[in-house]
């Protein structure tokens, strides 16, 4: 489990790719490291992956077929930057909102709009994911918690202030890992799902 709120900006170091298989290794500052342990979860760009191996300022993990086809985690190339975030601890603030690092699915960043003190930024979405995007909601873009501005049909903008531009990669993104928020998934499935046996 994760609160979303990204705690740095990781550099992809190494990859080792075969046939619905890559292994992703990162290089972060070692603070981010410190008492990691085989076995912990990171979200990487919003996903949640189990740590493989470590060192003092690297950190690997395994992807599978079904993660590489769902997320951005295939596209990345050397050199690139990714979200990262340790999992949450009990007593942690809780900052953000709960974000489990199961990606949905891929946003397409078509517009932006750059002003003196904030980026927005529109992201298209697949469409069967309209009734849990909402105006004034949560969503999970690249591992950043956020609040959802406007909506319109399969499109929603984001508002970021410097700060969140700073510590994310959201300023050079062009596809991101997208997380609906499972509470309104979850309210709006049983409200459907009552309507239709009424």
């Amino acid at each position: 489990m994760f609160t979303g709120i990204v705690q740095t900006q990781a550099t992809v170091a190494q990859l080792n790719d075969r046939v619905n298989f890559r292994q992703l290794t990162v290089k972060v500052a070692p603070e981010y490291l410190a008492q990691v342990t085989l076995g912990a979860s990171i979200a990487i760009n919003g996903c949640c992956l189990t740590v493989v191996a470590f060192t003092e300022d690297t950190v690997s993990f395994d992807i599978i077929d079904e993660t590489l086809r769902l997320t951005n985690l295939s596209r990345l190339a050397v050199g690139d930057t990714v979200n990262f975030e340790r999992s949450l601890k009990v007593g942690d603030e809780m900052g953000g909102h709960y974000v489990s690092g199961h990606i949905h699915g891929l946003g397409s960043i078509v517009k932006r709009e750059q002003s003196a003190d904030n980026l927005a930024l529109w992201i298209e979405f697949p469409a069967q994911f309209q009734a849990y995007v909402l105006p004034k909601g949560f969503i999970s873009v690249n591992g950043a918690s956020l609040t959802v501005g406007q909506v319109e049909s399969n499109r929603f903008s984001l508002h970021l202030i410097p700060e969140t531009l700073r510590l994310t990669n959201l300023e050079q993104a062009k596809m991101v890992n997208l997380e609906f928020d499972q509470q309104t998934m979850t309210i709006v499935e049983t409200v459907e799902r009552v309507l239709a046996n009424r």
